[in-house]
């Protein structure tokens, strides 16, 4: 299984931002630190503040902000936003399946079977259990200064 370049940004974002907690962040600030293309992220943020993941602010002081608790964001949530419109495999996709398979294939119910166990485990798995008390990631993720939370409009 691989995950698509969109959910791993997310999951990078929703990290960043609940390291650093105590401030409004900043898309390019996050761009930098996870290496990835504003652009890209762009679209991701937008996601993210759509399935209510993060508050977001326009303007000069504007940025994003988680929109709860990190141990109220499940990790199979986001997964699941980011990933279940893109099928695992041609048999998942019923309008463009050309297998000829699909009717006696057991692969495909082996297939689903492990997609179910992967979702669960991750359900079990909150943003704040991959932030809190990883120094690693807070070293490689705080942001310096102190630009205090504006609250989202």
């Amino acid at each position: 299984m691989r995950l698509t370049t969109r959910t791993n940004l997310a999951m990078r974002t929703l990290m960043f931002c609940a390291v650093n907690s105590g401030r409004i962040v900043r898309k390019h600030e996050i761009a930098a630190a996870c290496n990835a293309s504003e652009n890209h992220l762009a679209q991701v943020v937008n996601t993210l503040a759509q399935r209510g993941f993060i508050d977001t602010q326009r303007g000069r002081s504007g940025g994003l902000r988680l929109n709860r608790p990190m141990e109220e964001i499940g990790v199979g949530a986001v997964l699941r936003e980011f990933e279940t419109s893109v099928p695992f495999a041609e048999c998942f996709d019923a309008a463009n399946n050309t297998c000829p398979l699909v009717d006696a294939c057991l692969f495909r119910d082996a297939l689903l079977a492990a997609l179910e166990a992967f979702y669960a485990a991750m359900d079990d798995i909150t943003l704040a259990d991959l932030v809190e008390n990883n120094a690693a990631l807070e070293h490689i993720l705080r942001m310096s200064g102190d630009r205090p939370i504006v609250p989202c409009a």
